[in-house]
């Protein structure tokens, strides 16, 4: 998969007649600090109109992030989905490490939320920069979006420079397959495919956090496939829900489901030697051990639970 450049602001010669523009600082990934949220809403557009905020050489702009977008998830997260957070303190204080959890839903909430969980949870404030899949950055806005809020090309050489600069990156080894599963299905694990991610995070030195996250599947039953509709518009698939399209727009209203997110003890592929990554064999084996890490993990907790919506 070809790494996508990270957006660059290219300055117009400046006209002699007209006031110069507001532009807007540049920064490495590791130069960029997130600033502190403004104390109104006035100062955030101020810093927008003067061009006084930072965005990273991946489009990341914290200061949105903080200060527009996570207030809403905040509250889906604290008041909708309710999120439990246990072994938050499995998460590095310093350094990089890469967080890999299961997939599920119909639509993506699971990742959002584990974002939330993470910065609301790190000691440090920590944002997760998400890797997603082409056809996230290929929706217009959506795709815009997502960069602004971390979120970056799932690619080995971006996720290696974000983990060597101490971030914590998020990855759903599943994918599609994962989110996209009939509900029949919910819980029990999808391929991980190669075990990419594993040799992603031994070339980086960093630790995998396996991530186990029971709720999601309830938030979207789906019942049904239309794969003619879905080849139509290019998606994975088109989702038939009890909900969803019956009730439109409305179907897409995710259940009120109890979550709960659990951040494992770390696989510590940051000790292992350098060549590691080449090596297939330790590749599938630490895949394997993080995949039956986060299955045993769900099966234990769903368990526990004595109900989908009080938990």
């Amino acid at each position: 998969m070809p790494v996508q450049e990270a957006d660059v602001i290219q300055l117009p010669t400046a006209r002699t007649d007209a006031p110069p523009r507001p532009t807007r600082k540049l920064a490495s990934v590791t130069e960029l600090r997130p600033p502190r949220p403004p104390q109104s809403l006035t100062e955030f557009v101020r810093g927008r109109l003067t061009g006084d905020y930072e965005v990273d050489e991946f489009g990341f702009d914290p200061q949105l992030t903080d200060t527009v977008l996570m207030p809403p998830l905040r509250m889906v997260y604290e008041k909708w989905f309710r999120v439990e957070v246990t072994g938050e303190k499995n998460l590095p204080l310093d350094g990089g490490a890469l967080i890999v959890a299961n997939h599920s839903g119909t639509l993506p909430w699971d990742a959002v939320m584990t974002a939330v969980a993470v910065h609301d949870n790190h000691p440090r404030g920590k944002h997760l920069r998400m890797l997603g899949a082409d056809l996230v950055f290929k929706v217009p806005v959506l795709g815009t979006l997502a960069r602004r809020t971390g979120q970056t090309l799932a690619c080995g050489a971006d996720a290696q420079r974000l983990l060597k600069a101490g971030e914590l990156v998020g990855v759903w080894p599943e994918g599609f397959k994962g989110i996209g599963k009939p509900f029949s299905e919910r819980y029990r694990l999808q391929r991980f495919g190669r075990g990419g991610f594993v040799a992603t995070a031994a070339k980086a030195g960093v630790p995998i956090i396996p991530c186990s996250i029971v709720g999601a599947e309830e938030i979207h039953p789906k019942i049904a496939d239309i794969k003619p509709l879905a080849k139509l518009l290019g998606l994975p698939y088109f989702p038939v829900t009890p909900f969803f399209p019956l009730l439109g727009p409305l179907g897409a209203i995710p259940l009120p489901t109890k979550w709960r997110i659990d951040f494992g003890a770390p696989v510590r592929t940051d000790l292992a030697s350098p060549d590691a990554a080449d090596d297939h064999a330790f590749v599938l084996e630490v895949a394997a051990e993080v995949r039956e890490t986060i299955q045993r993990t769900l099966d234990s907790m769903v368990a526990e639970r004595e109900s989908i919506f009080h938990g």
